[in-house]
């Protein structure tokens, strides 16, 4: 198997619709209260996932934990947010931006951890847009921003195909 790998650039703000600044500002605005609860790394994740129909926004920070396994990362909280407010079957983009230690800004995108995709991976299958589930990564003050799909950041997932049950079971 052979995977391609487009090449990705940075964008201006202005070269995003309206409704991906939209879903940036969301994103950025979590980064301040309530926020993050990062006291062990003290860096800082805002993220807004973006719904079908209305494109409503859910945000989401991230939670840390003193037992690091049971921190929870921003892109998580915004997802499992969603599903408990019903969207869990609307997400079709997230926008994700970071804040560094002491509330420096960041100069480089963070891309979302390997847990994190999977996360995405179920919310894209289940809203049915799969790897062209649209993500935003930003810089704290927009100075690099990088549009690109899941596909790009996770192009051979797991999911459902994966399992002997290929459809979700009730319960």
């Amino acid at each position: 198997m052979v995977i391609a790998q487009k090449a990705l650039e940075y964008l201006e703000f202005s070269d995003l619709s309206q409704k991906e600044q939209e879903l940036l500002n969301g994103a950025r605005r979590m980064l301040d209260d309530p926020g993050p609860y990062n006291p062990y790394s003290g860096f800082s994740v805002g993220v807004a996932v973006m719904t079908q129909g209305r494109g409503d926004l859910i945000l989401g920070a991230n939670v840390e934990n003193a037992s690091f396994g049971a921190s929870i990362c921003g892109e998580r909280c915004a997802l499992l947010t969603a599903h408990s407010l019903g969207y869990g079957d609307q997400c079709v983009g997230i926008a994700i931006v970071t804040r560094g230690q002491e509330g420096l800004a960041t100069t480089e995108i963070a891309s979302s951890c390997g847990l994190c995709l999977q996360v995405m991976q179920e919310y894209a299958f289940r809203s049915g847009v799969g790897g062209s589930f649209l993500v935003l990564l930003a810089t704290t003050d927009f100075s690099k921003i990088l549009r690109c799909t899941l596909g790009d950041l996770y192009p051979v997932p797991f999911g459902p195909h994966n399992l002997v049950h290929s459809e979700p079971r009730a319960g």
